[in-house]
C-alpha cells in the first residue's frame, strides 16, 4: 500500500468539498449512552479535512485534531477557524503528542482501517482519562439499495486502483474484537447526499484509489460517470445513501 499519509494531499479541495457529513443525532446517543457532555474534551484521530470535529465543536466541546497530513490538517485549520475549542495537532493514532489522561473521548471517523491497532490501541489508553470511550464511526456507503448504487459500485471497482484493499468495510468484527478487549457495541443511523453531476465526480475524486486528471484514464472515468448521472438523476440529482455505523467501548 503507498503511504497512507501522504495519499490523500491530492484529494484535499475535492475532500473538503464533497465528503459526507455525519447524522446530528449521533450527539444525543452518545449523550445518553456515553454520558457526552459539552464539557467533554475530544479528541478525534485522523481528523482530516475537520468534518467529524465541526459535529463536536457544534455540540460546545473542545476537540483536539490530530492529523499527520500537512495539507489536510491546513484545510481543518481553514475550515474550523471560526471554532475557537478546534486544537490542530500534527500528530497520528500512535503518537498523538496528547498528554496522559487529558481527554474524555478518542474519536476517529473514516479512518480507523489507516491505523496500526495494536500500537493506536496503547496510544488511546494512554490519553484517555478513566472511563473514557473511543467511538469509531463509518459513512459506510449502501452498494445494492437501488440500481444507481449498484451501478456507481460497479464503477468504482472498475476505475479505482486498490478499491478492495483500502476500503473502510475490511474492518471486521473480529479486528474490532482484538482491538476493544472489553467487547464493544455498535449502532448505526440513516445518512445520504444529495448531488449534482460536479458533486458526484467530486465525491468519486476525494477517494484516494481514483484517477486524477493527470491519469490517462480520467476522461474515460468522467464519461463512464456521467453516463451513470445522466441515466439516474432525478431534476438533475442523485442520492447517495449511507449507513453511519458507530462502534464504541472501552480500552
Amino acid at each position: 500500500m503507498s503511504n497512507t499519509v501522504e495519499r490523500f494531499s491530492n484529494r484535499v479541495e475535492n475532500y473538503v468539498k464533497y465528503r459526507p457529513t455525519y447524522p446530528p443525532e449521533i450527539l444525543q446517543f452518545l449523550h445518553d449512552r456515553l454520558n457526552l457532555q459539552t464539557s467533554s474534551t475530544i479528541a478525534d484521530i485522523g481528523s482530516g479535512t475537520g468534518i467529524s470535529a465541526k459535529l463536536f465543536l457544534e455540540n460546545g466541546n473542545t476537540v483536539y485534531g490530530v492529523e499527520p497530513n500537512a495539507a489536510m490538517r491546513q484545510a481543518a485549520e481553514e475550515f474550523l477557524k471560526d471554532f475557537p475549542d478546534f486544537k490542530s495537532v500534527d500528530g497520528s493514532s500512535e503518537n498523538t503528542t496528547l498528554p496522559a489522561d487529558s481527554v474524555d473521548f478518542v474519536t476517529a471517523a473514516q479512518a480507523f482501517h489507516w491505523f496500526d491497532p495494536e500500537k493506536t490501541r496503547g496510544e488511546f489508553r494512554r490519553i484517555l482519562r478513566p472511563g473514557g470511550f473511543v467511538v469509531l464511526i463509518w459513512n459506510e456507503r449502501r452498494l445494492d439499495a437501488n440500481e444507481f448504487l449498484r451501478e456507481y459500485e460497479k464503477f468504482l471497482l472498475g476505475f479505482g486502483s486498490d478499491y478492495l484493499k483500502v476500503r473502510h468495510e475490511n474492518i471486521s468484527a473480529e479486528k474490532l474484537g482484538e482491538f476493544f478487549p472489553r467487547g464493544f457495541k455498535s449502532v448505526s443511523f440513516p445518512n445520504k447526499q444529495i448531488l449534482d453531476f460536479e458533486g458526484l465526480l467530486g465525491r468519486a475524486l476525494s477517494s484516494s484509489y481514483m484517477p486524477t486528471e493527470t491519469d490517462a484514464r480520467f476522461d474515460e472515468m468522467k464519461k463512464t460517470l456521467r453516463d451513470i448521472f445522466t441515466n439516474h438523476q432525478e431534476s438533475g440529482r442523485i442520492a447517495i445513501l449511507y449507513d453511519t455505523n458507530v462502534f464504541y467501548g472501552q480500552l
